[in-house]
């Protein structure tokens, strides 16, 4: 299974955190990661998205279908995460969540089996995937990309 974290792309300021849109320069963050990903995601994919306005206008980027996951709001748990993805018993090939910091640096710091979050930039994505390996599942950073890179 593939699970691909993409935090939401530059973000004007407001008091009402769920309504923040995009900025321009966001905009263009999200166009420019979606074309990347759109050249590697499977067709079934399965996108999700917190409800905030910023991360579902990073998700539609992408022009697939979207998932709203209210669950996946800001301050999201990891483990509220990783079972909106269904990682990784599940029998979807791929899953990308739309969201936000530090709630998607710590699903990548439990990942790689660290405490606390790592960064992931605006409007960056890490990709992991998961094999079931005897003796266990195992889990491989597969890419992490920031979209002043592509």
């Amino acid at each position: 299974m593939e699970l691909i974290l993409w935090r939401h792309a530059e973000a004007e300021d407001g008091i009402d955190d769920l309504a923040r849109q995009l900025t321009p320069k966001g905009r263009k963050q999200a166009a420019k990661m979606a074309a990347w990903l759109n050249t590697r995601l499977p067709d079934e994919c399965r996108v999700l998205s917190s409800p905030a306005a910023r991360a579902l206008q990073t998700a539609e980027a992408l022009n697939r279908k979207i998932e709203t996951v209210s669950r996946l709001a800001p301050g999201a748990g990891v483990q509220t995460i990783l079972k909106a993805a269904t990682w990784p018993g599940s029998n979807e090939t791929c899953v990308l969540i739309a969201g936000h910091q530090p709630d998607l640096g710590e699903v990548a710091a439990h990942l790689m089996g660290a405490r606390g979050s790592l960064s992931i930039r605006k409007g960056g994505v890490w990709w992991f995937s998961s094999r079931d390996r005897a003796p266990g599942n195992e889990v491989a950073l597969r890419a992490v990309i920031a979209p002043d890179l592509l």
